[in-house]
């Protein structure tokens, strides 16, 4: 999927400025001309496909006070402990530390929840809905969150979102949806056994996150790991640090062969994530952000909080390439 500009990806929707994952920030994310919008999934007891960025609960909604006695051994409320008819009863907030605090105070108030937590099929048709009523198509890029746990936990996490897509008639537009996944386990059942058209992008995080035990993230990054991506994925969604390693002593950015290894082997590049409250080091400006990743590392798109402003940037880097001689 080539465009002739790199494309924006609502990271969770207009994060920046609402409720993560929320469909308000759904909405403004559309209204901001997102290209792509993203759904984080997870699953319910009850096997149902709902939008949340964790397995956990407990940072982004009030389940702690809904439901006081739930937790597991660990301190935490898992979403597949609870029924959808329970994950209603729930608002969503602002993402909080554990220790209660915002982690980006000068976002959306951290007060308690203004809107709860959507499946994936009720954020589908707002998301249709909107490409019907305003003059703006946007696309689909869907996460499945954690899909080995889900095994454990008896649940087939990629399956189950294949079926929304399916039932929303979504399943066959591979210009209009990503599927994407850090486990490459989940990525090849995608391709292999259910067999979707759909366009996969394999995320890659750094080994001390402990994103997916299992899988080993440096190794991915060779050539070997790259070539081996390429023979189940279209794209790859990397950290943004692995493709810019702040600047040298002279301040001259430096930055790493990740994004041309990858485009060599046909795979898109699509980095996360972008915010202009939480710029990389050496960088100064969401600008110029963007164009060290536009103009110098060539990528064909990137994950967003801040929409509004990626898309302005995204098309300012585009006419500036067009009038060039």
């Amino acid at each position: 999927m080539t465009t002739e500009q790199p494309i924006v990806i609502a990271h969770r929707g207009a994060s920046a400025y609402l409720p993560e994952h929320t469909l308000p920030a759904k909405a403004m994310a559309h209204a901001m001309g997102a290209d792509f919008i993203e759904q984080d999934v997870v699953l319910t007891h009850d096997g149902v496909p709902i939008v949340l960025h964790d397995i956990h609960l407990d940072s982004t909604t009030d389940v702690a006070k809904v439901f006081p006695g739930r937790a597991r051994a660990d301190g935490r409320f898992y979403a597949i402990d609870f029924t959808l008819a329970e994950i209603r009863r729930l608002k969503a907030h602002e993402r909080r530390s554990p220790n209660g605090e915002a982690v980006f105070p000068r976002r959306f108030p951290a007060i308690d929840g203004i809107s709860g937590i959507p499946t994936l099929a009720e954020e589908i048709a707002l998301i249709d809905g909107l490409n019907r009523s305003r003059d703006h198509q946007a696309g689909l890029y869907v996460e499945m969150k954690a899909s080995a746990f889900h095994r454990t936990e008896g649940q087939n996490l990629p399956a189950a979102v294949m079926q929304v897509l399916t039932d929303a008639d979504w399943d066959q537009r591979k210009d209009r949806v990503f599927l994407q996944s850090f486990e490459p386990d989940a990525l090849r059942q995608l391709k292999y056994e259910l067999k979707t058209v759909l366009p996969l992008v394999q995320l890659i995080a750094e080994n001390a996150w402990d994103e997916s035990g299992s899988v080993d993230f440096d190794a991915m990054r060779t050539d070997a790991g790259l070539d081996a991506v390429a023979e189940y994925a279209d794209g790859i969604g990397p950290w943004l640090m692995q493709l810019y390693q702040g600047v040298d002593d002279q301040g001259k950015h430096q930055v790493t062969d990740l994004a041309e290894r990858a485009h060599a082997r046909g795979l898109i590049v699509h980095p996360y994530t972008f915010r202009a409250d939480q710029l990389p080091p050496g960088i100064d400006s969401f600008e110029e952000l963007h164009r060290l990743f536009f103009e110098e590392l060539q990528v064909d798109g990137v994950f967003s909080d801040f929409p509004d402003r990626s898309r302005a940037l995204s098309e300012k880097f585009a006419n500036t390439a067009k009038a060039s001689p």
